[in-house]
């Protein structure tokens, strides 16, 4: 059903009526690509409204979910062998969700859960250029030569990785901790990438995927991504 256009940018928190009124008489708004003007009605269940050029979701029966999984359970909805799953933390959700990509057995940290499809493939697929962060405890002392090295592709047996961004967090002559950034969403890439360059990863945490960070949730916990956060994550992804 259609609704006035600053009623549905104010119930999905862009500011009060009045200053959404505002927005679209500056022609800050667009509405499936075009510029709305005052008086515009729209269906906030299929309309593509921007601000500024950033994406307001307004499907209010899309959820998206930011789940630090432990290490240990398993990236599956349900699992054959019944060991833990992300399944098991959102049983008893109204929304049908599932995980956006995996986070291996052993590796644990930020997964996304969401019931949109759309946004699922695009956060998956690499072409998006959504970058993930992690943080890897691995063997040995790194010295100041590896973030010289990871400026350039690293061959892998199923062909180069690239890395955008090393920072060496700590270091010693039994361990190191270096924290990694790259869009490459191949299985246990950050593994078979330190393992190629003789550091192999003892503790691996992802602490970000694209503008979502786990920041304090605690292993096992969930929260809801609304708000500039979700703008940002529709917006980074082209939506």
């Amino acid at each position: 059903m259609a609704e006035r256009l600053q009623k549905v940018l104010a119930a999905a928190g862009v500011g009060s009526r009045r200053v959404c009124d505002e927005l679209i008489s500056q022609g800050r708004v667009t509405v499936d690509g075009e510029v709305a003007i005052p008086g515009t009605r729209v269906d906030p269940q299929t309309a593509v409204i921007h601000v500024d050029g950033t994406r307001i979701p307004t499907r209010s029966e899309h959820v998206v979910l930011a789940l630090h999984k432990p290490r240990g359970m398993a990236s599956a909805m349900s699992d054959p062998r019944g060991r833990p799953c992300v399944g098991d933390l959102v049983a008893d959700r109204d929304e049908r969700v599932f995980h956006v990509g995996r986070l291996d057995v052993d590796t644990e940290g930020l997964l996304l859960l969401t019931n949109d499809g759309e946004l699922a493939n695009r956060i998956a697929h690499p072409s998006h250029g959504v970058a993930k962060t992690y943080v890897a405890t691995v063997e040995g002392r790194v010295d100041p030569g590896l973030r010289a090295r990871l400026r350039r592709p690293v061959d892998l047996e199923d062909g180069p990785v690239t890395v955008d961004h090393t920072r060496i967090v700590d270091t010693s002559d039994s361990r190191s901790v270096v924290e990694v950034t790259l869009h490459e969403g191949r299985n246990r890439i950050v593994r078979r990438l330190f393992d190629s360059l003789g550091h192999p990863v003892q503790r691996l945490v992802r602490t970000q995927v694209g503008p979502i960070k786990l920041a304090g949730l605690k292993a096992g916990h969930l929260r809801e991504v609304t708000g500039t956060e979700l703008q940002r994550l529709y917006t980074e992804v082209g939506l």
